[in-house]
C-alpha cells in the first residue's frame, strides 16, 4: 500500500504536465493576462459595430492560454479588417497564474454567456460571432447548447476545436496506469480531463448532435495536430458546417496545433472568410505571405 502511494504521488506531476503540455504545447509565450484593458485595438469599450461588420467578435482562449498570448496577432489582423473584438479569461484555478482554461468546462462556458451578455449591451449589437481556439473553439458550444447561446451567436469559428475529445496520441492511457490517477487530475484540473475522448463532458457535449440551429460553424484544421488527435476529432457533422483543413488549401502549411491558433494566416484568412462570407475571397499560399 505504501508503494503504491509512493507511486502514485510520484506519477501524478508526470502525468499533470504531460496531459498539460500536450493540451497546451507551450507555455513559454504566454504574457499576463489584461483581458479588461484595450490591447492593440481590441477590447475597446467605445468600439461600435459599423454596418459592414454588424456583429462583435469575442475570442475564447484555449488551455494554458489567457485572453491576451492567445490573440496576439488574430485580434489586431481582425480589428484592422473593421470588427469589434473583445477577449476574457476563463478557467482559472486557484494557485495557477496566467495559465487559465483548467477549471470546469461547464464553468467557462458560463462566464462566455455572462461576457457575451456584457459585450451586446456595451455595442447594442444583436449577435456576436465567437472564434475560438483549441479548448475556446470546443466550449462555445456548450454554451450554445445549454445556456441559451444560440440566438445571441450568427457564427462559431473554431481553430483547432477539441470538438469530439482527444487520445494525445495515446497518452491518454498514462491516466489509467495507476489507480485513483484520473480522478486526481480532474479534481485539480478538470478542464484537462473533460477534453479526453470518452469523458463524461464530451458524452453530453455530443449527444443528440454536433449543432443546434440557426448558428453557422467553421471548423480550421491541421493534419500535424499533435494534441487534437486524430485532428479529424475537430471536424463537426451538421446544417451549416463547413470543416476545413489548412494543407487542402496549401500543402506547404506545417502548422501543427499551437501554431494553427496563434500565427498560421491561412486560419486567419478562413476565420475572415467565416465571419463575412458574401466579401470571401480564396486562400492559397500566397495567403501566407499576406
Amino acid at each position: 500500500m505504501k508503494l503504491r502511494r509512493r507511486s502514485l504521488r510520484a506519477l501524478l506531476p508526470a502525468l499533470a504536465l504531460t496531459l498539460a503540455a500536450a493540451v497546451a504545447p507551450t507555455l513559454a509565450t504566454a504574457t499576463p493576462a489584461h483581458a479588461a484593458t484595450t490591447t492593440s485595438g481590441w477590447n475597446n469599450s467605445s468600439c461600435k459595430p459599423s454596418a459592414a461588420h454588424p456583429r462583435p467578435v469575442v475570442l475564447v482562449h484555449g488551455t494554458l492560454e489567457n485572453g491576451t498570448d492567445n490573440w496576439l496577432s488574430l485580434a489586431p489582423y481582425l480589428v484592422e479588417r473593421g470588427y469589434c473584438v473583445y477577449s476574457f479569461d476563463y478557467g482559472q484555478v486557484l494557485g495557477i497564474p496566467v495559465f487559465y482554461g483548467l477549471g470546469p468546462i461547464e464553468e467557462g462556458a458560463g462566464k462566455l454567456a455572462s461576457y457575451v451578455d456584457t459585450v451586446l449591451k456595451q455595442t447594442g449589437a444583436s449577435k456576436v460571432d465567437v472564434v475560438g481556439h483549441s479548448q475556446g473553439g470546443m466550449m462555445p458550444r456548450y454554451y450554445l447548447k445549454f445556456l441559451g447561446g444560440a440566438p445571441k451567436v450568427g457564427t462559431l469559428v473554431g481553430i483547432a476545436p477539441n470538438n469530439h475529445g482527444t487520445t494525445l496520441s495515446g497518452l491518454t492511457k498514462l491516466l489509467d496506469v495507476v489507480p485513483g490517477a484520473r480522478g486526481v487530475l480532474k479534481n485539480l484540473t478538470p478542464g484537462l480531463t473533460d477534453q479526453v475522448v470518452g469523458s463524461d463532458f464530451m458524452r453530453r457535449l455530443n449527444e443528440g448532435g454536433d449543432t443546434v440551429p440557426g448558428v453557422n460553424y467553421t471548423v480550421i484544421a491541421t493534419k500535424y495536430d499533435e494534441v487534437v488527435t486524430p485532428y479529424t476529432s475537430a471536424f463537426l457533422s451538421g446544417p451549416n458546417v463547413r470543416n476545413v483543413v489548412v494543407q487542402d488549401l496549401c500543402p506547404v502549411d506545417i502548422s501543427m496545433h499551437l501554431t494553427l491558433g496563434t500565427i498560421d494566416r491561412l486560419a486567419f484568412h478562413e476565420t475572415a472568410n467565416a465571419l463575412d462570407p458574401a466579401n470571401a475571397t480564396p486562400t492559397t499560399c500566397r495567403t501566407m505571405l499576406s
